[in-house]
């Protein structure tokens, strides 16, 4: 086993600090009612949280150092609409215990697959953000008959990641922890909307004792978009610090069969935190029924 490969924190101390923080969110921010449950997997054990009644499900698929409390602004909501599956991936800070390192999207592919299969998931609905975005596409592109729609919030995997990407992360990292004030201008300047949200401020602090050996996404081939089939919503910031998000709707817009793509004014790689009431509407009607998708 590449032990080098495995995420985890850093000490019993930084893992019960988190813990403690983790809990404290999910237990204001989640709905009471949500259904626990340890899938156990190839790369180890997954924590899932369901809620909602029959039907295909959302699947929601945060982005890099999130989990599923990621998504606290958008369970409620939509829940209402159709089922909610909320995950913590393995090998990012959450109540997942990785024990095998994940190479490619082979492997990214699996273990979401025997996720969804452990909750007899047999079609999902998958909404990802950023990394959460890239695992959803490579899901696509191996388990095509399990997916009835995609919606992707700034994916990553359409470019390498630059300096200024890096840098952005960086000086955002650094704004969580300087006083509300500070991080209300570092917002502003950063065009990061993440800094505004106290709770997701308090869930970073408490990762910092996570430390994450994931894979950076490789861009993906114009060969393996045209693969994929199911019907796409690319959602993109227009400022996104990730790449040029007008070339890169072009370029989904031409590969992607069955794709549609809108770039938001206003928002960067933080779409999803930025515009939540917006991103709601799009993904419920998205996958309300294929008339809604012409």
């Amino acid at each position: 086993m590449a032990a080098d490969r495995i995420s985890g924190f850093t000490s019993d101390k930084a893992r019960q600090r988190f813990v403690r923080a983790y809990e404290d969110i999910r237990q204001r921010r989640l709905p009471d009612d949500l259904v626990t449950v340890d899938a156990h997997t190839s790369f180890g054990v997954t924590r899932v949280y369901t809620t909602g009644g029959d039907g295909t499900p959302f699947v929601l698929l945060p982005g890099a150092g999130g989990n599923a409390l990621s998504w606290y602004p958008y369970v409620r909501r939509l829940r209402a609409a159709r089922p909610v599956v909320a995950i913590d991936p393995v090998g990012e800070p959450g109540c997942s215990v990785q024990e095998r390192p994940l190479h490619d999207g082979d492997d990214w592919a699996r273990w979401l697959d025997e996720t969804l299969a452990a909750q007899n998931v047999e079609r999902a609905h998958l909404v990802g953000t950023s990394f959460g975005g890239w695992v959803a596409l490579e899901y696509a592109l191996r388990r095509p008959d399990h997916v009835e729609t995609i919606t992707l919030l700034d994916p990553a995997g359409f470019g390498r990641v630059t300096g200024r990407f890096l840098a952005w992360v960086m000086l955002g990292g650094l704004a969580a922890f300087t006083p509300r004030p500070v991080r209300r201008l570092a917002a502003r300047a950063l065009h990061n909307s993440t800094l505004l949200d106290d709770d997701f401020i308090l869930g970073l602090r408490a990762s910092m004792g996570f430390r994450r050996r994931h894979l950076v996404p490789p861009p993906f081939t114009d060969e393996q978009l045209r693969q994929v089939i199911a019907p796409t919503l690319a959602m993109l910031g227009e400022r996104s610090q990730l790449y040029d998000a007008g070339s890169v709707a072009t370029r989904i817009q031409a590969q992607i069969p069955a794709a549609r793509t809108e770039v938001v004014p206003d928002a960067g790689h933080d779409l999803a935190v930025h515009c939540v009431d917006l991103v709601i509407d799009r993904a419920i009607r998205f996958a309300a029924a294929p008339e809604a998708r012409a």
